[in-house]
């Protein structure tokens, strides 16, 4: 997949997020959840642009690792919001399958670029 498409996937996936966390309960325990997977969600597509620009193969290790953390953990908080009910589960599996696919990419970029370097080894 090409960078500027996965650039503009990772932007419309937290646009998404914040979509979804418009329509949460005002309450306390929603509010404090909305405030971390629109933290996570906004760094996978910011440290994703900072992989984009990695100047060697550990910095893109380094960045990357952090866009899956962050992927992961935006997954996390979307699953958290569907035990507590908070948002009707139609509405949250395009986010969790989109979480789930770009998280699936990301690690499998790690992968690749691990093995390749294990090889010049």
């Amino acid at each position: 997949m090409e960078s500027i498409e996965l650039k503009n996937r990772t932007t419309r996936f937290w646009v998404s997020i914040i979509d979804l966390i418009e329509k949460l309960p005002s309450d306390i325990a929603p509010r404090v959840v909305a405030n971390q997977i629109v933290r996570s969600a906004t760094s996978v597509g910011a440290n994703y642009r900072a992989v984009c620009r990695a100047r060697s193969d550990k910095e893109f290790i380094a960045k990357m690792s952090i866009v899956a953390e962050e992927s992961d953990e935006t997954l996390y908080w979307r699953e958290l919001m569907g035990l507590m009910n908070w948002i009707p589960a139609q509405e949250l599996e395009p986010v969790i399958k989109e979480a789930n696919e770009l998280t699936s990419i990301f690690v499998k970029s790690l992968k690749t670029i691990k093995t390749r370097l294990r090889g010049y080894s």
